[in-house]
């Protein structure tokens, strides 16, 4: 794909998003919001995060009837002001004619009287009757015209192709293939579409040389290269799992003469801002041109997540990982095909950019942006040059309290504009169980201290508010802007008079100066708390209790007490936690104090006269008579000298943490896994002692595998014979550097299954993350593992 003018290769990064459609149309309705409102603050974020691209596989059933009639209906209206919306910010548009399923989930199925619903999905693609239904449909969508901009899809110059079909299902021959999808290009050339057509090839692999002898422009794709719908958030280096993505049938007649697409990617169930840059580079390395995650979360809805389940991504709710993909954006358009940075690790330094797993950090540094996803050192490569900042947390540039994203765009010498989100808090898992009534991520417009180091406003600058609503006008003291609150401010250097009236309806690039989107306000005076205290620990060490308070102002204190108060006593022993940066409280607790046993305690948030009890959150103190609450938090506290567990023995009722996966292989090979960091993040001293891993299956088991994925990604394993009792014991020296397999599978199903290392790291146990324990069946139980 090429521009028309210029010739140049034509690269578009950005989103799909779905609220003229199925959940998110309903959860609109359901929470009472405006659907065009709705989608003027989310596409604003768009704007904000350098996206020039969105794609949507629409939900047929919603906008036909039973034979392939185009209803003119809410679903489509709202289709065409988006994209009359996403126009105004120049960002361009894929449309997917058609999905082929029901408008459920993760809801029941709606009764619409489209035609997808009266045919199996294997075989609507084949049906006569369905197949003359989707050929009506597509010709006349292509040809509706959009009430906003009165041009019709298929001469509406920012709808730059079409997609036939979202993920379509071919059980038939090759021929079969060819012939429909021939059918639909002779729907669409005799409504007269010029645009380029774009078919699915990543499924039904068995028919791929049919979609390479039709007249497609484009082959799509999808990535998931972490599998999908874990139920809870995934955790571990999964660079790995994003270095490379090998196409198999690449050497297929025609296949070089098909323009590329990533219709969906999404390193799902992950809450880390390191990986979607890391993700842009490998796919714009392949040849892609066209790369959309999946999907973005309307911010009306993102508190709860519900939309899908496995995938979270809001500038507000995310920040980090929104302004990861701010970064993506950028390297879509700087990476070329056939760009090579070598393999894991050293492909995580390219071109300006950086990605890290140990600091959870994506960066782009280069003289003119230095966009960065999470706190860092980093110096910017040339402070005096620079034109744009984004972030999250601190840096050289940006020293910053609060946790929500900002940016810093300069507008002439010595003119920049200033936009602050509001705080996002993790309150929950957002990867589990969702539900409307369930808050995921706490959004709080806290105001915090902010340092600017930007030479080119030097110590001293006003600041005047441009957000609707937002009166403050300030000055900063020492480059320091105090009680900052959210909101678009313009700043401007002292003794310097703007060249422009920059007023809040001044149009700058693809935003007016004054635009500001956040969730609305919601204040209350209760809090909300998240504990990242050790749940396992030594006894004799001092422990340090650390935790995140979710609230609208700081609370006058956080009390600490064990179970062991006595109520009414007003000389019951507490802790005073003292507030280390932000919202993170810690206080520690006496090496004398850590015996051996569980560890309960409370903490109470004391605030202008009300007392609030964590874990439950409940109103009073455990001193108090009438006190009901029996919820503690728990640190686990043994001997140094014992040995570390990993895997318990499994309760019925509850999961202990082990997935089971079955890879190809030679006869088929079951693998089991777990994330264990948090199992050996309170032993460091005797991690330090440890010399054997051992594992007991059920039964006897030869030739079983055993070992570790480390923080660095790579695998040690080491092979050996479990006894009589079932159980495996191995020297630590005896792991060796392996291939890591890639586990849970990645969608497509045609990629890799392992990652080989070309760089030898050696084995240290203090890295250790994950463990994994394989063989050559498909019936592996693992009943407990320890180290000793």
């Amino acid at each position: 794909m090429r521009w028309s003018d210029s010739r140049k290769e034509a690269v578009f990064y950005g989103v799909n998003y779905t609220l003229p459609f199925a959940h998110a149309y309903r959860g609109m309705n359901y929470l009472g919001i405006d659907h065009k409102k709705a989608i003027d603050r989310d596409v604003y974020h768009f704007a904000r995060l350098g996206f020039n691209a969105y794609r949507i596989h629409v939900w047929d059933v919603e906008i036909s009837d039973s034979i392939g009639n185009l209803k003119e209906n809410d679903h489509l209206r709202l289709l065409d002001y988006l994209f009359m919306r996403l126009r105004e910010r120049g960002i361009r548009i894929v449309v997917t004619a058609q999905t082929n399923f029901g408008n459920g989930y993760p809801e029941r199925n709606q009764p619409t009287g489209g035609y997808s619903y009266d045919y199996d999905k294997c075989d609507v693609h084949q049906n006569p009757k369905a197949i003359a239904a989707q050929e009506k449909y597509i010709a006349a969508l292509v040809n509706h015209v959009n009430p906003y901009t009165g041009v019709s899809y298929k001469d509406d110059p920012y709808i730059i192709g079409f997609e036939i079909n979202n993920e379509p299902c071919h059980p038939g021959t090759k021929e079969q293939t060819k012939s429909y999808i021939n059918r639909m290009l002779g729907a669409l050339k005799k409504a007269g579409n010029k645009k380029p057509v774009f078919y699915n090839v990543s499924h039904n692999q068995h028919v791929v040389e049919a979609y390479y002898d039709t007249a497609v422009q484009g082959t799509t794709y999808q990535w998931y290269p972490t599998g999908l719908v874990a139920g809870h958030t995934r955790k571990g280096n999964f660079l790995p799992h994003v270095d490379a993505y090998h196409i198999p049938f690449s050497n297929v007649r025609n296949f070089g003469k098909k323009a590329l697409m990533i219709y969906e990617f999404d390193p799902a169930d992950v809450m880390y801002s390191h990986l979607y840059p890391a993700v842009s580079r490998t796919l714009r390395s392949t040849g892609f041109q066209w790369i959309t995650q999946f999907a973005y979360d309307p911010i009306d809805m993102a508190y709860a997540n519900t939309e899908y389940q496995t995938h979270f991504l809001n500038l507000a709710y995310t920040p980090g990982k929104a302004i990861s993909m701010k970064i993506a954006a950028e390297v879509a358009q700087n990476v070329r095909k056939g760009d090579s940075f070598g393999s894991y690790p050293a492909d995580t330094l390219f071109k300006d950019f950086r990605v890290s797993y140990s600091q959870d950090l994506s960066e782009l540094n280069r003289p003119t942006a230095f966009f960065y996803s999470n706190n860092t050192q980093t110096q910017p490569v040339a402070p005096r040059e620079l034109q744009a900042v984004a972030g999250c947390g601190s840096s050289p540039v940006v020293s910053y309290e609060g946790t929500g994203a900002y940016f810093l765009d300069k507008l002439e010498e010595g003119v920049w504009r200033l936009e602050v989100m509001p705080d996002a808090v993790q309150v929950s898992d957002p990867f589990a169980k969702p539900s409307l009534k369930k808050e995921v991520v706490a959004v709080i417009s806290r105001a915090w201290d902010m340092k600017l180091s930007l030479p080119d406003l030097s110590e001293r600058f006003s600041a005047q508010a441009l957000n609707a609503g937002n009166t403050r006008s300030f000055t900063a003291t020492n480059g320091t802007l105090s009680n900052l609150t959210p909101g678009v401010y313009l700043l401007v250097r002292k003794d310097t008079k703007p060249s422009d009236n920059w007023t809040a309806e001044k149009r700058w690039k693809n935003i007016k100066l004054g635009e500001f989107v956040a969730p609305a306000e919601k204040k209350c005076d209760s809090y909300r708390m998240v504990n990242y205290t050790p749940k396992i620990y030594e006894a004799g060490k001092e422990l340090t209790l650390k935790v995140q308070l979710a609230g609208w102002e700081q609370p006058d204190s956080l009390i600490v007490y064990t179970d062991q108060i006595s109520f009414w006593n007003e000389h019951n022993p507490y802790k005073k936690m003292t507030r280390k940066q932000g919202a993170i409280y810690e206080v520690a607790v006496p090496a004398a104090e850590v015996k051996e046993g569980i560890f309960r305690y409370n903490i109470v948030a004391f605030n202008k006269g009300k007392r609030q009890t964590f874990p439950g959150g409940m109103e009073g103190t455990p001193l108090d008579w009438d006190y009901i609450g029996d919820q503690y938090w728990e640190t686990r506290v043994v001997n140094p000298s014992a040995e570390i567990s990993l895997v318990a023995p499994s309760v019925s009722s509850q999961w202990n943490g082990v997935e089971q996966y079955t890879v190809p292989q030679e006869g088929g090979a079951c693998f089991l896994r777990k994330y264990i960091r948090d199992e050996v993040a309170g032993r460091e001293s005797k991690l330090q002692q440890v010399q054997y891993l051992c594992v007991q299956l059920k039964g006897k088991v030869n030739g079983v595998e055993a070992g570790f994925i480390t923080s660095d990604g790579f695998t040690y394993k080491a092979k050996g014979n479990t006894s009589q009792e079932g159980i495996l014991r191995l020297p630590l020296s005896a792991l060796q550097q392996t291939a890591t397999t890639l586990l849970p599978h990645a969608y497509p199903v045609f990629l890799d299954k392992q990652f080989k290392p070309t760089t030898n790291i050696p084995f240290e146990v203090q890295q250790i993350e994950s463990l994994e324990v394989s063989h050559l069946t498909e019936n592996l139980v693992l009943e407990k593992a320890w180290i000793e």
